[in-house]
């Protein structure tokens, strides 16, 4: 059996595809440590996992779209994140061994460490934005100066060859070309479908105010983007105040953003997702690649209200996909928005081509075909890092 080194980030939307596919590894009877921080990862891996930890840097929250969010991903994320845990995670591989390390592509600390050690290492991307990158002007040509800013963190000399966003070795796209398409994807990239698993931490939810004569509706824009919610949540309230009769909504929002929920919602600052999903009749999301593809593969239409980063790439995935319409975070009505989700819910197009997707993640294989093929590279003879196989487009 292998030994396994995941190396996380302290976002809630990175950590569960790991998890679930650590899960998957320790079933098929292999050893898997974690990098990351303490306050994060030990919930969620039980007390007796080795843990590195990395201690935690938060993440600052911004406004920004398009372009201006990237620069703020990686300038005030991304870069300052990675030379925050830089020397933890090099001591980590050190001192564990592993067969392979598991990053998080954004946690390119642990693609240099795995490089200095002369280890293979595997890419999970939990997101769409480097996987199938947007066509913003600049961003290839922004990518690789901050990739050469990682780089110079350390004592290595730079190799142009690897992408430190992709592992020469092992990428893991958490999706499937039923939502990609046709798009171009790194070498040496397998698409699992998203990697889905057991959550220790899910919250409790109130099933008593559950209304099982109505349909319903779960939105959320996920944990990083709450504090840009309030108008959109608003208007979200009115309108599904005309299908209050015969909907029931069930929205993620701490009582700060959502203060006075009417009685036809259910407010939560966390709910169960996975517990949700094969109870609801569509999602409305800001496109995080990780909700969509939870909905999706529960046969679940979206409507998905894009702000930054990846997700106007994964609403036009979505809508080009026939699994979804795709609304103006900014500037959609409560008129636009009751017709977007009115349409999702009564025309069955969606739920079919929904249902199609999900089909494609299951034959994917999810987190099990991401634990074989990290299996199989652990068990590769590899002298070398095979280069020349993820250069930046």
């Amino acid at each position: 059996m292998a030994r396994f080194l995941f190396v996380v980030l302290p976002v809630a939307s990175h950590l569960n595809a790991p998890l679930a596919i650590g899960q998957a590894l320790q079933a098929a009877g292999h050893e898997v440590a974690w990098c990351g921080p303490r306050s994060d990862l030990r919930p969620l891996i039980g007390p007796d996992a080795t843990l590195y930890p990395t201690g935690k840097r938060y993440f600052r929250l911004d406004g920004e779209t398009g372009m201006a969010s990237v620069r703020s991903l990686w300038e005030g994320h991304v870069l300052p994140v990675n030379r925050f845990i830089r020397d933890a995670v090099d001591r980590a591989v050190a001192e564990h061994r592993p067969d392979v390390v598991v990053v998080d592509q954004y946690a390119l600390a642990g693609a240099l460490a795995a490089h200095r050690h002369g280890v293979p290492w595997a890419t999970f991307c939990v997101g769409a934005l480097e996987l199938t990158p947007p066509d913003l002007p600049g961003f290839t040509d922004y990518v690789r100066a901050q990739l050469a800013r990682v780089w110079a963190m350390t004592d290595l000399p730079v190799d142009d060859a690897i992408d430190l966003r992709f592992s020469p070795y092992l990428v893991l796209g958490l999706t499937s070309t039923a939502l990609t398409g046709a798009t171009p994807l790194p070498a040496r990239c397998v698409l699992t479908g998203p990697a889905l698993g057991h959550r220790p931490d899910a919250p409790a939810f109130d099933w008593d105010a559950w209304d099982p004569a109505r349909r319903h509706v779960l939105v959320t824009v996920g944990t990083m983007a709450e504090h840009l919610a309030r108008d959109f949540y608003q208007r979200m309230m009115a309108a599904t105040a005309a299908l209050a009769d015969r909907v029931q909504v069930v929205v993620t929002a701490s009582p700060d953003v959502l203060p006075d929920p009417p009685v036809h919602v259910l407010a939560a600052p966390r709910v169960p997702v996975l517990e949700l999903m094969p109870r609801l009749d569509a999602l409305v999301s800001h496109g995080g690649l990780g909700t969509v593809t939870e909905a999706l593969a529960h046969g679940v239409p979206v409507v998905v209200a894009p702000i930054r980063h990846d997700h106007p790439t994964v609403a036009r995935q979505v809508t080009e996909a026939g699994a979804g319409i795709e609304v103006g975070f900014a500037s959609a009505t409560p008129a636009d928005l009751t017709a977007a989700l009115t349409a999702v819910l009564d025309e069955p197009g969606y739920r079919a081509q929904a249902r199609r997707v999900g089909e494609s993640f299951a034959a994917a294989g999810g987190a099990a075909a991401a634990a074989r093929h990290l299996a199989a590279l652990a068990a590769r003879p590899i002298d070398h890092c095979p280069a020349g196989t993820a250069t930046l487009a």
